[in-house]
């Protein structure tokens, strides 16, 4: 057996649909399933209803966790699946989660509630994938369902070896495409000239994961248009969108980059966010 994919779960329809859809990698992977919840305390219900203690959330957590591990070996028979439960801040939590040496990769839910009633699980989600070099897949409740391409953003002449990998594999797990999208913009008087350049480019670029993984089919689409508008349009009806993250931090939160935070926000599909260097 390889490694875990992990999942936060709480109780909104996004976490349960980011728990099917790792359960569904750690079968690809060959790996186990993690379900994770994370305890902040106290609650706002707690100090609005008194009787509700910690011990009675602590129930309800394990019956969550438990419904949600039967629901998963109903549909993947002799999955491994197990469950953690932490305390703490939510994103912090889940970024330690991540990255645990036997961690492959984290799932979230894109826009569920959070174990704090009425933080958007979304924000959390955000916080998370600026906090760890993990890869993590944020998952909408009615994305795709499978058998379309894996998207992949290229920013050419940028690091993006780690996200490039991580699409290529993907790929390879689900016998399926890769479509390799770069958006960019020029005045329109050079837009035939550039377009063969460009084209050309994305071609070299991607040539030592078409050498690597021969089995997987490759798309080019190299477009005229802003990166995040051509990439978003591009990942319509996508099995799984893979975008890069610079790892930098600025003072007051970590850096996404405005085109992957457009991907996370405007797709449907999940998005698997790849952080580099």
């Amino acid at each position: 057996m390889d490694g875990v994919v992990s999942v936060g779960v709480d109780s909104s329809a996004e976490s349960r649909a980011a728990a099917g859809w790792a359960a569904g990698e750690a079968v690809l992977r060959n790996g186990a399933l993690r379900l994770v919840h994370v305890e902040e305390w106290p609650l706002p219900l707690a100090v609005a209803v008194p009787t509700v203690d910690r011990t009675d959330h602590r129930r309800w957590a394990d019956d969550l966790l438990d419904g949600v591990g039967d629901a998963v070996r109903r549909e993947h028979p002799g999955l491994a699946v197990e469950r953690r439960r932490l305390s703490g801040r939510p994103a912090a939590a889940l970024a330690a989660e991540a990255s645990r040496a036997e961690v492959e990769l984290l799932a979230l839910g894109s826009r569920g509630l959070g174990t704090v009633s009425g933080v958007l699980m979304g924000s959390v989600g955000m916080a998370a994938v600026g906090a760890t070099r993990t890869p993590v897949v944020l998952v909408r409740e009615h994305g795709p369902t499978a058998d379309g391409d894996v998207v992949v953003g290229i920013d050419l002449g940028g690091q993006q070896d780690a996200a490039l990998d991580f699409a290529f594999a993907e790929a390879e797990r689900r016998s399926c495409t890769v479509r390799a999208v770069h958006g960019w913009t020029l005045p329109v008087a050079l837009k035939n000239e550039v377009a063969r350049n460009v084209a050309e480019e994305l071609r070299a670029e991607l040539l030592p994961w078409r050498r690597a993984r021969p089995s997987v089919t490759v798309v080019e689409r190299p477009l005229m248009g802003a990166a995040a508008t051509v990439l978003v349009d591009e990942a319509a009806g996508a099995e799984l969108v893979v975008v890069g993250r610079r790892e930098r931090r600025s003072p007051l939160a970590p850096h996404i980059g405005h085109v992957t935070h457009a991907v996370i926000h405007h797709c449907s599909s999940p998005v698997a966010v790849v952080a580099h260097p």
